[in-house]
């Protein structure tokens, strides 16, 4: 659920709270510096408080809210979902900001308190962008208020004294920014209730036989159902290796289909979903079916959202990327499509225990495609092969969807069909579509089936089932009378 904050209300609250404090700087050298500094000092600062939450958790919402993170009259952030994420991950040691020295030695000369003033306003800062997902939690707290104990230790030393309590982070657990929240016990109660209320309601995992069993009555493919077996024992044997605390070397899971339109691996792939599901690779074992429309955005830094979205959705089962190959314009090195590939990269190592991309196409594009990016070779180091239906193959196809439509076929209607599909098998050039070409002779067949059927009085349920070979060859041009 998206949060009660926009990120232009965020920007506008942290916008006026830095106004509000330069204009307390009475000197013009260390207001100016002060200016060019915190917001760069603010976002590191911000990356630490995410990282304190969970460094795995980083959303689009988190992007945004970083972005919107400058003040008046400095340069606008433009930072990619990536670049966030790394930003978080690589977070080391909070260590104060250059110009709270300054503060520091005004407050000395002067008496004031600027530099307790800040740490107090850094607190609130800090406390509005741990409210990134609505709650402040108390590892996000704890990071504020180390923050704010390590620069008021600084006061302390340089013999500041404090002219009011300092502001302290645990008030605000588990509250919004804007309204109060339920106490942080209430809200892991909540969790945990609607956690196994979810876990109630997810269906049971498939049986291992019958995805199996559902894998072999697919037509042809038998080097693929042959891999798949394969990869089964493969990953079953890992596991009774980890229960033996025997070593057992990294591999990867994700995989590449490789082969022509219409050769079944959008259907191998999601009966590899429930597959993964069912020996417990994967907790959900959905399939999201994607193409570069639906990874990759016109703008900058939308595609980062725009693919970790699908990511999102994705996690617990397969990512299949068809067309995978779209995603690298070798023309245009600043395409769109390598922003999509490293959101992808780095969530395949983030959720590496549950989520297994699969990315498919032409053999030799993808190929190219694989060979494009280094993290990509690395991740995708298993390939299945997945080559045309023969003729034999495209009829027993096409008498599958009559079977399982409630339509038969006459023997002639039989014979012309076999006959059509190795002409069509024979002749076949890069625009073969396989069991696509199968379906589209198929719907068309049904079509003028019913054409023909309507124009019967009385028809039997025989004629209402039958195909007839009319029914199946495409009507013949009507050559243009003459003109007279």
């Amino acid at each position: 659920m998206r949060g009660t904050m926009s990120a232009t209300e965020v920007h506008k609250q942290y916008n006026e709270a830095v106004t509000a404090f330069r204009k307390l700087i009475p000197d013009p050298g260390l207001r100016m510096s002060f200016s060019r500094q915190v917001d760069g000092y603010m976002r590191q600062y911000v990356l630490g408080v995410w990282q304190a939450d969970n460094a795995s958790s980083i959303t689009p919402r988190h992007v945004e809210f970083y972005n919107a993170i400058y003040s008046a009259g400095n340069p606008v952030p433009s930072a990619l979902y990536w670049e966030v994420a790394t930003g978080v991950a690589g977070f080391d040691l909070f260590q104060p900001p250059a110009f709270f020295e300054g503060l520091r030695q005004y407050d000395r000369r002067k008496g004031t308190t600027l530099a307790r003033r800040f740490a107090d306003q850094l607190t609130l800062i800090l406390l509005l962008f741990a409210a990134v997902d609505d709650v402040v939690s108390e590892s996000e707290a704890g990071f504020v208020n180390a923050c704010n104990d390590t620069l008021l230790a600084l006061c302390d030393r340089d013999g500041l004294k404090a002219d009011r309590p300092a502001l302290k982070a645990d008030e605000f657990i588990s509250r919004r920014p804007d309204t109060p929240q339920a106490p942080a016990r209430q809200k892991e109660q909540a969790a945990a209730k609607e956690e196994k209320k979810e876990a109630e309601a997810a269906p049971e995992p498939p049986k291992l036989e019958e995805v199996l069993a559902e894998l072999d009555s697919l037509c042809g493919l038998d080097q693929v159902k042959k891999d798949v077996k394969s990869l089964i024992n493969l990953v079953k044997v890992r596991k009774l290796r980890q229960e033996a605390k025997l070593p057992v070397p990294p591999m990867s899971l994700h995989l590449v289909f490789l082969g022509n339109p219409g050769t079944g691996k959008t259907t191998v792939a999601r009966l590899l979903a429930k597959i993964y599901h069912a020996i417990g690779v994967l907790s959900k074992g959905q399939l999201v079916e994607v193409d570069r429309s639906g990874l990759v955005a016109g703008f900058v830094g939308q595609t980062a959202i725009k693919t970790q979205e699908v990511v999102q959705r994705a996690i617990g089962g397969v990512l299949f990327i068809d067309e995978a190959y779209a995603l690298v314009n070798q023309e245009n090195g600043n395409d769109f499509g390598h922003e999509a590939i490293e959101v992808l990269l780095k969530n395949m190592e983030d959720h590496r225990d549950d989520l297994i991309v699969i990315v498919a196409g032409y053999t030799n594009l993808m190929e190219k495609f694989i060979h494009s990016n280094p993290g990509l070779e690395s991740r995708f180091n298993k390939y299945f092969y997945f080559e045309d239906y023969n003729a034999g193959q495209l009829l027993e196809i096409f008498r599958s969807m009559c079977k399982k439509n409630g339509y038969t076929l006459s023997q002639e209607a039989e014979e012309w069909a076999g006959q059509d599909f190795r002409e069509l098998y024979e002749t076949r050039d890069e625009n073969f579509g396989n069991a696509r070409d199968v379906r589209n002779l198929f719907e068309k067949a049904v079509a003028r089936q019913s054409n023909r059927v309507a124009q019967l009085e009385a028809p039997t349920k025989e004629q209402l089932m039958e195909l007839l070979p009319q029914d199946l060859k495409e009507p013949e041009a009507e050559e243009s009378a003459p003109e007279k």
